[in-house]
C-alpha cells in the first residue's frame, strides 16, 4: 500500500492508497472552450505544489482555448493507516524538505513537527464553498492556503487560518463558514465520488479532453512541453492560437500577487539564476517584496 504522503519525485504524484488500477473513462459534458482540463489536486499535496509552475503557464498561454476545473481528491482523511514509511505526522517532514529541493518549491515540512494537519478534508471542503462563492477567487484562495501551509508553517485544518485566507482573497468568511458546515461538503464528496469513478490513483492527476470526447491524461509533474503536447493532440492548430504576451512580467503580476522562482524560470523560459535575478532586481526597485522560507523564497506585488 502506497502512503498518500510520501509524494514520489521520479512520477511527479502523490499516490492514493488502496485504489483500482485505471480504466477507460466516460467523459462529461464539453465546454464552450475547445478544451476542457479536469484536475484532480489536494490542498497539502506536494507534488501539487510542484506543478504550479506549468500550471500558470498553460493558463497564460492557452487560457482561450482551455477550461481548467479543480477537483478535490481527498489525498489524507486520517491517519488510520500505518504504510509506506509513514504512520505519523512528523514522519512527513523530512520527505516535505526533500520533494522542495526536487521541484525547486519553496516547502517547509516544519508544520508537521509544530502544528500537525489531522486531515486535507477541512481546507478541501473550504475549497469548495469558496467556489460557490466565486471561482476566481477560489482559485486565489486555494493558492493562499497552499503557501500558508507549504511556506508559512499554518494548519490549514483550523478555521482561523481558513478565514483568514477567505479575507485576505476577497471572499466573504461569515458565508464560506455556513457553507462549509452544509452544501460544501456534499461537492467535496461528489468530488471524491468523481475521483474514484474516474479511477484517479494519485495527484496531481490531469485528463485534457475536446468536444468530441478525445483524451490525453498527464499523471504527476511533467516538463511544460509534456502538457503542450497533449493539447497539440488534441488541437493541433493550438500553437498557432496560443497567447504569447509581450510583456510577460506585466501580465504575470496582474494575474498572480506571489511567484517563485520556479515559476517564473518555466513562464518566462529562464534559467533559475536568471529568473531569480529579474526578481531580485524588481526588489531593488521597490515593485516587489521578497519573503525568505527555509526552504526557498517567494516574492510578493508590492500594493
Amino acid at each position: 500500500m502506497n502512503n498518500p504522503l510520501m509524494c514520489d519525485p521520479e512520477t511527479g504524484s502523490c499516490e492514493m492508497p488502496g485504489l483500482p488500477e485505471e480504466n477507460e473513462t466516460t467523459l462529461p459534458k464539453a465546454v464552450e472552450k475547445p478544451l476542457r482540463v479536469i484536475y484532480f489536486t489536494d490542498p497539502i499535496c506536494s507534488s501539487c505544489w510542484g506543478i504550479e509552475p506549468q500550471l500558470r503557464k498553460l493558463k497564460m498561454e492557452y487560457g482561450a482555448l482551455l477550461n481548467i476545473e479543480y477537483h478535490m481528491g481527498g489525498l489524507l482523511p486520517d491517519w488510520s493507516y500505518n504504510s509506506g514509511g509513514i504512520s505519523k505526522p512528523a514522519d512527513v517532514a523530512s520527505h516535505w524538505d526533500e520533494v522542495s529541493l526536487y521541484y525547486d518549491m519553496p516547502i517547509d515540512g516544519d508544520v508537521w513537527l509544530e502544528d500537525p494537519l489531522d486531515s486535507s478534508y477541512p481546507p478541501s471542503i473550504a475549497f469548495k464553498a469558496a467556489q460557490m462563492q466565486d471561482p476566481n477567487k477560489a482559485l486565489l484562495f486555494l493558492r493562499r492556503i497552499k503557501e500558508m501551509v507549504f511556506l508559512k508553517k499554518k494548519n490549514i485544518c483550523k478555521w482561523e487560518h481558513l478565514s483568514a485566507a477567505a479575507v485576505e482573497t476577497g471572499l466573504d468568511p461569515v458565508k464560506l463558514d455556513l457553507d462549509v458546515q452544509e452544501k460544501a461538503k456534499q461537492y467535496f464528496q461528489e468530488d471524491l465520488q468523481l475521483t474514484g469513478s474516474w479511477n484517479v490513483r494519485g495527484f496531481p492527476t490531469l485528463f485534457i479532453t475536446d468536444a468530441k470526447g478525445n483524451q490525453e491524461k498527464i499523471y504527476g509533474v511533467k516538463p511544460y512541453s509534456v502538457y503542450e503536447a497533449a493539447i497539440s493532440s488534441l488541437l493541433p492548430d493550438a500553437e498557432q492560437k496560443k497567447a504569447t504576451p509581450e510583456h510577460t512580467l506585466e501580465v504575470l503580476f496582474s494575474a498572480y500577487p506571489t511567484i517563485t522562482r520556479k515559476e517564473l524560470s518555466v513562464i518566462a523560459g529562464l534559467s533559475s539564476e536568471e529568473a531569480e535575478r529579474v526578481l531580485d532586481n524588481l526588489v531593488a526597485e521597490d515593485k516587489l517584496e521578497l519573503s525568505i522560507t527555509k526552504n526557498g523564497k517567494i516574492w510578493k506585488i508590492k500594493n
